[in-house]
C-alpha cells in the first residue's frame, strides 16, 4: 500500500542558507565558512532579491547584514517574518534573538561563521561595504539621485522610506517608493502613469534594480521617438532583407531584454496595428522576427509608461483594452512637481550639489528660491533642472545665484 511522504519542516531540510548582504566580501568570507560546515549557500545582494529566492525554493536559514541596498532592515524582517514564519532569521549581531519564530538546530554554526565572516580580515565590521556592482546610476535628466550610505534611510512619521533615486519626503513621493519595493521582486506587469518629466523612467530603472533581474539587460524603447513604419523591427527585431534598407538582420529592443526588464515608454502613442502583435507576445511569450516565420520564446518583464490615461484611450477606442488590462497589472503613479513643491528646496540643493561636482560650487539666494517655490512647474522636475542649469550659467563667475538669473521662459519649448 502507498504511503504519502510529508514535505519536510524547514528544519529537516538539507543545510541551506540565503546570505543577503549587498558587501560581496563579507558574502564570500560566511559562504567559504558555511561551506566547509557543508551549508549550501545562496547569495543576494539585497532583500528583494533574498525574498523573491525563498519564494521559488525554501531554505533552512536566512543571514541578514546590517544593511540592505534597497529595503530598510526592518520593512525586510517585517516581510520576512510574514511570509516565512518557519524559517530560522539570523542577523550579523545576532539581534533577533528574542523572535519568536522557528529555530534552526543548527543555529551555531550559522553564528560561528558569521563571526569567522567578520573576524578574518580584521577589518572593522561597519566599514564601508564592498558592493558587487554599483548601485544603478542610469539617471534621466528628469531625476535625482542620492550616494547611497551603509545606513538605513530613514522614514518619516512612520511612513515608508523612500528609494535612494528619489529627492523629498512629500507622502506621494514615499507612495511611489513603497509601490516600487512591493513589487519589484515579482515578475507583474507595472505600468508607470504620470505627467511628463516625473520620472518615469527613473522608477522603471528602480524596479529593475530591486528585481531578481538586476544583473540581466534593462533596454528601454521610447514608442513616440521611433517612426511608425520602423517601429516594429525596433520591437521585434528583424532578417536581412527583410524590407527595403534591412541590408542585415538584427535583433529587437525585447530580444535584447531577454531575462531582464523592457521598458515601454510612452506605451499610449503605439499604433494599433502593433499594439495586437505586442498583445500576442504578452499573453504567449513568443514573438516574431519581421521576414521569419519561426517563433522564439524570450522572457521579459515589461514595464509600460504613459503621460496620458490609457482606460481613457480604451474606451476611445485608441488603444486596445485587452492590452491595457494586461499591461496595468500593477500601477505606479508619479506625481507633478506641483503636487510635492515642498520638495523644491531639496531638489535645488540636489541638482546644485551634481553641478558643482565638476565646476565650482554655487549657492541658491533667498530671493532666488522664493522664485523658484512660487512656480507652477508645468515641465515638472525636467523644467526645474534645466531653469537651474541656465540660472548657472547667467550667474556667470558669481557664486550666489539670484532672482535675476532665474528665467522660466515662454513655454515648454523652454524646456
Amino acid at each position: 500500500m502507498a504511503t504519502l511522504t510529508a514535505r519536510p519542516a524547514p528544519s529537516a531540510l538539507p543545510r541551506t542558507a540565503v546570505l543577503a548582504s549587498a558587501d560581496l566580501s563579507f558574502r564570500q568570507r560566511v559562504r567559504d565558512a558555511l561551506a566547509e560546515l557543508r551549508w549550501q549557500v545562496r547569495e543576494a545582494g539585497g532583500g528583494a532579491e533574498a525574498l523573491a529566492q525563498l519564494e521559488s525554493s525554501p531554505a533552512e536559514t536566512v543571514i541578514l547584514d546590517s544593511w540592505l541596498p534597497d529595503l530598510e532592515i526592518r520593512e525586510f524582517i517585517a516581510e520576512f517574518e510574514r511570509l516565512h514564519p518557519g524559517v530560522d532569521l539570523v542577523t550579523v549581531d545576532d539581534s533577533s534573538a528574542g523572535r519568536g519564530a522557528a529555530r534552526s538546530p543548527r543555529r551555531n554554526e550559522v553564528l560561528f561563521a558569521l563571526r569567522r565572516g567578520q573576524d578574518s580580515d580584521g577589518a572593522a565590521w561597519n566599514s564601508a561595504p564592498v558592493l558587487e556592482r554599483p548601485v544603478e546610476r542610469h539617471v534621466p535628466a528628469q531625476v535625482c539621485t542620492l550616494p547611497v550610505p551603509r545606513v538605513a534611510t530613514h522614514s518619516v512619521a512612520g511612513s515608508p522610506a523612500r528609494l535612494p533615486e528619489f529627492i523629498g519626503e512629500h507622502p506621494a513621493m514615499l507612495e511611489v517608493s513603497r509601490r516600487i519595493r512591493l513589487v519589484a521582486p515579482h515578475a507583474t506587469a507595472v505600468l508607470v502613469q504620470g505627467p511628463t518629466g516625473t520620472g518615469k523612467e527613473l522608477v522603471a530603472r528602480a524596479l529593475h534594480r530591486l528585481s531578481p533581474r538586476a544583473n540581466k539587460p534593462f533596454v528601454a524603447l521610447n514608442c513616440a521617438a521611433i517612426p511608425e513604419a520602423l517601429l516594429e523591427a525596433e520591437l521585434f527585431g528583424h532578417t536581412r532583407g527583410a524590407f527595403t534598407g534591412a541590408v542585415q538582420g538584427r535583433v529587437g529592443r525585447i530580444e535584447a531584454a531577454h531575462g531582464g526588464t523592457l521598458f515601454l515608454d510612452e506605451i499610449g502613442e503605439m499604433p494599433l496595428a502593433l499594439q495586437a502583435k505586442l498583445l500576442r507576445f504578452v499573453e504567449c511569450g513568443e514573438l516574431q522576427r519581421v521576414g521569419e516565420n519561426e517563433p522564439v520564446r524570450v522572457d521579459v518583464r515589461i514595464v509600460a509608461a504613459t503621460h496620458r490615461s490609457l482606460a481613457q484611450l480604451s474606451t476611445e477606442g485608441s488603444f486596445r483594452a485587452d492590452l491595457y488590462y494586461r499591461l496595468a497589472v500593477f500601477l505606479i503613479r508619479t506625481p507633478s512637481l506641483m503636487m510635492h513643491s515642498e520638495d523644491v528646496p531639496q531638489l535645488v540643493a540636489h541638482f546644485l550639489g551634481r553641478m558643482g561636482a565638476t565646476r565650482p560650487q554655487k549657492s541658491m539666494g533667498p530671493d532666488a528660491l522664493a522664485r523658484l517655490e512660487a512656480h507652477g512647474w508645468p515641465g515638472n522636475i525636467r523644467e526645474l533642472e534645466h531653469v537651474i542649469e541656465r540660472a548657472w550659467i547667467l550667474a556667470e563667475e558669481r557664486p550666489v545665484i539670484t532672482a535675476q538669473e532665474i528665467e522660466f521662459g515662454e513655454g515648454p519649448q523652454a524646456f
